[in-house]
C-alpha cells in the first residue's frame, strides 16, 4: 500500500489539521508516513500545501515527485490546480467548489472550475454548504476530509480515532461536530463515485 497525497487551500482553511488526522491515522494502522509543510504565507491568507506519504515500506523522502500524486485535496480549488503537474494519470481530485478569493487577479470561477472538470477522476462539493448544514462552517475541512475516505486505505474508524484524539481537549460537543461533518462527507463521495 503507498498513498503520495498533496493537500491544498488557503492559510486558515485548515489543511494542516486534515494531514495530522490522515498522519495519525495512517500510524494507528502500523503504516510509515512521511510529511512535509509550505505554510509561511498562511497568516496572510497565502497558500498553504503539504506533501503526505503514506506506506506499508519505508518511506525514502518527503517530497512527492511530479506526476506521483494519487490524490491532491484541495479546500480552494484554483490551489488545487497549481498541483495539477503532481498527479498521476490515475489520481484523483477531491476538491471544494468554493473559491476563496484573497488576491486582486483571481480568475474567473468557470474557467477554474472548466479546468477541474477536465480531470477523469475528481470529486468536487461545496463543504462550506454541508459544514452549515452539519452546524458549522468552521468544520469544512473536515466535511473534504470525510470525502476523501474512499481513496485513503485507511480503515475509518482510525481517522475517527484521530478525529477524537486530535480534539479531545475541546470538549465532546466538537468532536460529535466533526465526527458529523466526517461522515456527510464520505456519503457524499461515496454517492458519487
Amino acid at each position: 500500500m503507498k498513498k503520495d497525497i498533496i493537500l491544498s487551500g488557503v492559510g486558515g482553511q485548515g489543511i494542516l489539521s486534515i494531514a495530522t488526522v490522515i498522519g495519525k491515522a495512517a500510524l494507528k494502522e502500523g503504516l510509515h508516513m512521511k510529511q512535509a509543510e509550505v505554510h509561511g504565507m498562511s497568516q496572510r491568507g497565502g497558500d498553504v500545501q503539504s506533501n503526505l506519504r503514506i506506506s506499508d515500506c519505508p518511506i525514502a523522502s518527503d517530497l512527492i515527485p511530479s506526476g506521483k500524486c494519487d490524490l491532491i485535496i484541495s479546500l480552494e480549488p484554483m490551489e488545487g490546480l497549481r498541483y495539477l503537474p503532481y498527479l498521476s494519470v490515475d489520481g484523483w481530485m477531491v476538491t471544494n467548489e468554493t473559491p476563496l478569493i484573497n488576491i486582486p487577479n483571481y480568475p474567473d470561477k468557470e474557467r477554474v472550475m472548466a479546468e477541474i472538470n477536465k480531470l477523469p477522476h475528481k470529486i468536487i462539493l461545496n463543504v462550506d454548504e454541508v459544514a452549515k448544514e452539519v452546524g458549522s462552517a468552521r468544520v469544512a475541512n473536515i466535511v473534504l476530509l470525510g470525502a476523501t475516505i474512499p481513496f485513503l486505505g485507511i480503515d475509518y474508524a482510525k481517522i475517527q480515532d484521530s478525529i477524537r484524539e486530535i480534539f479531545e481537549r475541546k470538549g465532546s460537543e466538537i468532536i460529535e461536530l466533526n465526527l458529523k461533518a466526517l461522515a456527510a462527507g464520505k456519503e457524499i463521495a461515496e454517492k458519487m463515485m
